[in-house]
């Protein structure tokens, strides 16, 4: 089993809780993204620059991922194709998408496109707290343990 990280977009403090997280266990973590990205000398974290365009590191993802495989990603489309695949999907927040709770993600990201498209200003999302950084690392503590079992 490994975890594929969506890796533009992730923050850098989400990514030093995982590189530490897969030395301690020595689980094979990939940052797949379209620049090139600093990592720490290991034998099991790697990356994977693909190249620039839309969606281009989602479709590698999704085609290199597994049943039984963590993606970390905030890209709910993403998430919904690997959990249809069988891998599970953790956001850099520490919410673990489910296949009950991924629908209703999806509609609400149509509906906040929808409102963007028609001009009206949804603003982002708030910065990663301290909170959100425990809530991640406790999550993914959790998957850690659940495949050693």
């Amino acid at each position: 089993m490994a975890i594929w990280v969506d890796a533009d977009a992730c923050p850098k403090v989400i990514k030093e809780i995982l590189f530490r997280a897969a030395e301690r266990t020595q689980t094979t973590l990939t940052l797949v993204a379209n620049q090139t990205l600093r990592t720490p000398p290991s034998r099991v974290i790697r990356t994977l620059r693909v190249e620039s365009g839309f969606d281009v590191a989602d479709n590698e993802i999704v085609r290199l991922c597994a049943t039984g495989d963590l993606v970390i990603t905030a890209d709910i489309p993403l998430a919904a194709e690997v959990l249809a695949k069988g891998a599970a999907a953790l956001n850099p927040r520490g919410e673990r998408y489910t296949e009950a709770t991924i629908r209703e993600r999806l509609t609400m990201r149509d509906f906040m496109d929808t409102l963007r498209a028609s001009g009206i200003q949804t603003g982002g999302p708030d910065s990663l707290s301290q909170r959100d950084r425990q809530h991640f690392a406790a999550e993914l503590d959790k998957w850690l343990l659940q495949r050693t079992k």
